[in-house]
């Protein structure tokens, strides 16, 4: 049977078998509402030529651009997969929901929480998703959908070829001889990169978008119930496996690389930590700078990704053109967090800073004035706020506990002034494992025991007499206030909400867009301004 076959075969027959959470679906109603194609992406940058990327080449996504608006200043809630994730779709902020690293659930905080496609869902809408939408562990969420997709061929795989297939098997059981139990926390992922002549359903975003365009036209003959689809890419999440054509749109040596690759003069040492999550791949030095080869394969690998995923979304956009279907669809696309391309000479998410918290995000909705398509907005907003937005312009009730604030309004004036602040919190990348949890004593017996020793010594260097192991690695968090013109980021002992701050960041995007310079201790009455500022606001968002 062939590949496209056994989709078909494979879809139709989750159809027929559906999951036992569809029985608690709200029954047909009569219903013009819009459908929603909710389109999440892993770990992009705003790395796009519609918010002016010298290199990457997203034909598709410029063009939804090109017709919708685009937000030029989304920020995440958290520069990490599962908070950031959480906060999108309960509607609340990580320091509301208590979300704050990669292993902890949003049913085992919050067991009545009603999730964004649980609400649709529960208003007449048929709710399911490829692909990742919420985090691993929270995925299969029963109450959240109508049905569950069934489980990947084993001709989808994470590898193509068979070295690196192998190289990732010996890396495995080598970690797990070395170091037990804890090489299961990220330490045998294999190469960082793939580069392989097969189409794009050999990988799990080509294979979800083939499920996702079968389901389009499936439910585009009923007209009688919309749809909310989510449909999630992986990539450019790590590892930046992508179809050979697409690596071939770019010429490896005109990539330009991180303008500046140093951390910010007088930066918090807390703020930024040793690029762990990449160091867990194959072939990447485990201590020091990686070599400006590797970098400029790895800023290959990542782009390459980006225009991987692009095509995956032109093609489900045309599924709804084919069906009829796109003239009464909202479509969405917003990414979970930023990601570090070697800037602040470090590779990952996980930090406080502009490249990790800034996201793309782009809406296109049928019934948006002409004259406002095509256009961008410089107004702040936040991920949180796509709850809200959603529900009003499907016309459904908004749920009382969203911590966020429709931008439907942006639609009709997007020049209008907005929020004056956009938030973001991480607790001490530095000392804390990729998936922003709390170290482990076994991970400072792995190769990971220097790099936290030279982490260490900058903390104290920094902190002096402010130095405790126990507060740096579980009480520390650092909340990052977004103004129009400044990054403002105050870092605290969360158990003490009333204690002042351990440190202050600020920076001045007007003359220092890369955030380079902490300029906190040289303007006091600036600082003192901004620090009243965020005591207000937290107090409305009930941030610590």
């Amino acid at each position: 049977m062939s590949l496209s076959k056994f989709i078909v075969f494979i879809f139709l027959l989750g159809q027929a078998v559906g999951c036992s959470s569809a029985q608690n679906s709200t029954p047909k109603k009569e219903s013009k509402k819009p459908n929603i194609l909710f389109i999440a992406i892993d770990d992009l940058r705003p790395e796009l030529g519609s918010y002016g990327s010298e290199i990457g080449q997203s034909p598709n996504l410029d063009q939804l651009a090109s017709e919708g608006l685009q937000f030029n200043r989304a920020y995440c809630q958290q520069a990490i997969c599962g908070p950031s994730r959480a906060s999108v779709l309960t509607g609340l902020r990580p320091e509301t929901s208590g979300i704050f690293h990669n292993y902890l659930k949003i049913r085992e905080l919050h067991p009545d929480i009603v999730t964004l496609p649980q609400h649709f869902k529960n208003n007449g809408y048929e709710s399911v998703y490829y692909g990742k939408i919420f985090h691993h562990g929270d995925l299969d969420d029963s109450l959240s959908w109508s049905r569950i997709p069934g489980p990947k061929p084993k001709s989808v795989v994470g590898f193509a070829l068979s070295e690196n297939q192998r190289l990732q098997r010996e890396t495995r059981k080598e970690m797990f001889s070395k170091y037990g139990d804890v090489a299961k926390y990220g330490l045998a992922m294999g190469p960082a990169y793939e580069s392989a002549d097969v189409p794009d359903n050999t990988y799990a975003d080509g294979y979800n978008t083939d499920l996702a365009i079968a389901d389009i036209k499936q439910m585009a003959k009923n007209q009688d119930r919309p749809f909310f689809l989510g449909l999630g890419f992986h990539k450019p999440h790590l590892n930046w496996v992508a179809p050979k054509k697409y690596w071939d749109l770019y010429d490896e040596s005109k990539i330009p690389m991180a303008s500046d690759s140093t951390p910010p003069k007088d930066g918090a040492a807390m703020g930024l930590h040793p690029s762990f999550e990449l160091r867990v791949r194959s072939g990447i030095p485990k201590t020091g700078k990686l070599p400006p080869e590797l970098s400029r394969t790895l800023k290959h690998a990542y782009l390459a990704c980006i225009s991987y995923v692009d095509a995956q979304i032109g093609r489900a956009i045309q599924a709804l053109e084919e069906a009829g279907i796109r003239d009464n669809t909202i479509i969405i696309v917003w990414s979970d967090h930023g990601w570090h391309l070697g800037d602040m000479g470090i590779w990952g998410k996980a930090t406080n800073y502009e490249i990790a918290t800034r996201v793309p995000l782009m809406i296109w909705t049928p019934d948006m004035p002409d004259s406002n398509r095509g256009a961008q907005t410089e107004a702040l907003v936040e991920l949180i706020d796509m709850y809200p937005t959603l529900c009003e312009l499907a016309q459904i009730e908004k749920p009382e506990h969203l911590d966020g604030q429709s931008f439907t309004p942006l639609l009709k004036h997007p020049e209008q002034d907005w929020k004056t602040a956009a938030f973001s919190q991480f607790p001490s990348p530095a000392l804390r494992e990729w998936g922003s949890y709390p170290l482990r004593p076994a991970m400072r017996e792995t190769y990971f025991g220097p790099l936290l020793e030279e982490v260490e010594l900058k903390i104290k260097t920094q902190q002096k007499e402010k130095w405790d192991r126990n507060l740096f690695e579980n009480k520390i968090m650092g909340y990052a206030m977004r103004t129009d013109q400044y990054r403002f980021i105050v870092w605290k002992d969360r158990t003490l909400p009333q204690a002042s701050p351990l440190y202050i960041e600020l920076y001045d995007h007007r003359k220092d867009p890369g955030e380079t310079i902490n300029i906190a201790s040289s303007h006091p009455q600036l600082v003192a301004r901004l620090l009243a500022q965020f005591k207000k606001e937290k107090e409305h968002h009930s941030l610590n």
